[in-house]
């Protein structure tokens, strides 16, 4: 597999991921993934170097894993050929929302709070993930080097059109008379509500109309937020 080809296949879900409300950058996330598997999917679907850790069950992990040997780096000295248990997945889509699930953890809260790529790079190393004292130039790298910053913007772009586009809708339907507002989310949308929530495209889930509703879950099945 090249490395465009592992974009390729990475680049949707981060993209995918951010819309939905990650706190990781797209650009990030792909920089990360090429840097811990060296643009390669393993087996196991786990390309962020996540371990086993604490061992806790999540939604998105059953418990499988797998022992690797990877190296580290402690008291300035690098030592090659650790062996290390690392948790697999059934998806790479469920690696990557099992880690955002550990990046709520207060540890990560300089992550979550990251306004750039570069900042975000910078967190996750002083926020003790890895033990390169590199690591975060070399993801900067990565993203320098293979123009990852374009999946950031296309996230920009995509909810800057949704807002656009909700926008609209809100304004049509103020403008129809005798339309009154629904007092409660309906059942069938509350899905697409909290996801538009999580996105940051609307503020408050309740007092939309029929139609709005109605978009908002259209655009959740069609997997846009």
């Amino acid at each position: 597999m090249t490395r465009q080809e592992f974009i390729q296949l990475i680049a949707p879900i981060a993209v995918k991921l951010r819309l939905e409300g990650s706190p990781i950058f797209p650009s990030v996330r792909i920089a990360q993934a090429i840097l811990e598997t060296g643009g390669n999917v393993n087996a196991w679907n786990n390309l962020v170097g996540y371990k086993v850790g604490s061992g806790q069950i999540t939604p998105y992990w059953d418990g499988s894993h797998v022992t690797a040997s990877t190296w580290e780096v402690i008291d300035g000295t690098r030592l090659d050929h650790v062996p290390g248990d690392f948790r697999a997945y059934s998806s790479i889509e469920n690696g990557f929302r099992d880690q955002d699930l550990l990046f709520q953890n207060t540890r990560y809260a300089p992550v979550r709070a990251a306004a750039t790529p570069e900042e975000q790079a910078q967190a996750l190393q002083s926020s003790g993930y890895a033990t390169d004292p590199d690591y975060a130039g070399k993801i900067i790298s990565i993203i320098q080097s293979s123009n990852l910053k374009q999946y950031d913007e296309e996230v920009t772009r995509m909810l800057e059109e949704l807002q656009a586009q909700i926008a609209a809708l809100q304004t049509r339907v103020t403008a129809i008379e005798g339309l009154e507002s629904m007092k409660t989310v309906p059942a069938w949308a509350q899905d697409a509500v909290n996801a538009a929530v999580a996105a940051k495209l609307i503020d408050t889930p309740t007092g939309g109309s029929y139609d709005f509703y109605r978009l908002l879950t259209v655009l959740h099945r069609k997997g846009i937020i």
